[in-house]
């Protein structure tokens, strides 16, 4: 663990207490009383592995897609049969691998959702470029989808090929996406690669915009210390650079700020299933987050369907948060949005913000980290960077050891963090 993660850490929570993850968790999960609740369903399946992709996923397999979707939607009823009731929830997303591939179960998926919950604000799915053809998007709509993410990653070849993807049919997708319509259309975009400037992102930014998109993410590349990509990130400085360019150009175009990494041309247009209190993930490697808990269920999919087969949940690892760790963690990711709003802080663990983190805010608007008005504090591009750049060290000292473990272990005992 880097220093600044440890400190920053040790200040926040006012502990030297790690975080403990243990093989120890809830079949019943404490769920219902949770407000602004959202759902997730990783689908681990892909064509090809990207090497510098992070996330959990492996080759496709008709057999083993269907046995794992027959868990999936097992896990779905195992956690949906706790409450009496319908839970209302605010959005459910699929992210993956590549969740395309199972498009036409995914309205049977869907279907298993509803049962237990009610959505409130849209279902999104995550595509891969291939994927964005007229008769994949009209099943993905007949099932009940409302947006769609498009990993573009890059349209210029020289960043297509130092990620090992093939050019975009540019011409093919923007057909279809005008031919079936969604809510939102957002596409994914990699920055701080080696040799980019901003005239580079300024040239995918507009080249979405103008080709049926209206919303798009930036996000920075990070390398992972398990993944097998030799692509190095930029140093601190041109980051910094790129990302208050790439702010300050979408700012000036009019465009929507929703977050730390994402631009919309209209406010109704979002896409982000990160900013939530709470949230339930079903699927290999989904995350829960709770009131009291962080749990994440198991890499491996033949571990995911084994537990699935004998009735019992897929959690590999669970954290019990301290008060104070679960509020760093609350705010760290609420902070994504860009802002933060004591009423809100307030209403989700019955205490003022400024009691509790009253001089660490202090400090960040003397910094110009924040401002502050009428109960909320707003990022600064400076602020913003400096998210980012805590959020490099937190994935590199948190998320990479973790997932680093996972990938080879499918149920660890316990990881120290």
């Amino acid at each position: 663990m880097s220093a600044i993660t440890y400190l920053t850490r040790t200040w926040l929570t006012r502990s030297f207490r790690p975080f403990l993850f243990t093989n120890a968790y809830d079949q019943k999960l404490p769920y219902e009383a949770c407000e602004n609740l959202g759902l997730y369903i990783h689908i681990p399946f892909c064509e090809r592995i990207c090497a510098f992709c992070p996330y959990c996923k492996v080759l496709y397999s008709k057999k083993l897609c269907d046995r794992y979707l027959d868990a999936l939607i097992q896990e779905i009823h195992m956690a949906g049969r706790q409450t009496t009731d319908k839970k209302t929830v605010t959005s459910l997303y699929f992210g993956g691998g590549t969740p395309a591939m199972i498009v036409e179960r995914i309205g049977e998926i869907i279907e298993a959702v509803k049962e237990h919950f009610i959505i409130t604000e849209g279902i999104g799915v995550e595509l891969h470029p291939d994927n964005v053809r007229v008769s994949v998007l009209q099943m993905l709509k007949e099932a009940g989808v409302t947006k769609i993410s498009i990993g573009v990653q890059s349209f210029q070849e020289k960043f297509q090929q130092i990620l090992g993807r093939k050019p975009v049919d540019l011409a093919a997708m923007a057909a279809a996406l005008e031919e079936v319509e969604f809510e939102t259309v957002s596409m994914d975009f990699i920055f701080a690669l080696p040799g980019q400037t901003f005239a580079d992102l300024k040239t995918d930014i507009d080249t979405a915009f103008a080709n049926g998109a209206n919303h798009i993410a930036i996000y920075p590349f990070i390398d992972f210390t398990f993944t097998q990509s030799p692509v190095k990130a930029l140093p601190k400085r041109e980051k910094q650079r790129l990302l208050d360019d790439i702010t300050n150009y979408c700012l000036d175009k009019g465009y929507v700020r929703s977050s730390i990494w994402t631009f919309a041309r209209e406010r109704q247009a979002r896409y982000s299933s990160m900013t939530r209190d709470n949230f339930l993930g079903f699927g290999c490697s989904a995350t829960t987050l709770l009131q009291g808990q962080f749990k994440i269920n198991t890499f491996s999919v033949e571990g995911y369907c084994e537990r699935i087969r004998k009735g019992e949940l897929p959690t590999s690892l669970t954290l019990r948060f301290t008060r104070r760790q679960r509020m760093v963690y609350y705010l760290f990711w609420t902070a994504y949005s860009t802002r933060v709003n004591e009423a809100d802080f307030e209403k989700f663990f019955g205490v003022p913000l400024k009691r509790m983190y009253g001089s660490a805010l202090w400090i960040a608007r003397a910094l110009g980290f924040v401002t502050y008005e009428d109960g909320v504090y707003r990022m600064t591009l400076k602020g913003a960077f400096y998210y980012h750049y805590y959020e490099n060290f937190y994935t590199l000292a948190y998320i990479d050891k973790m997932w680093g473990i996972m990938r080879k272990e499918a149920f660890p005992k316990q990881i120290r963090l």
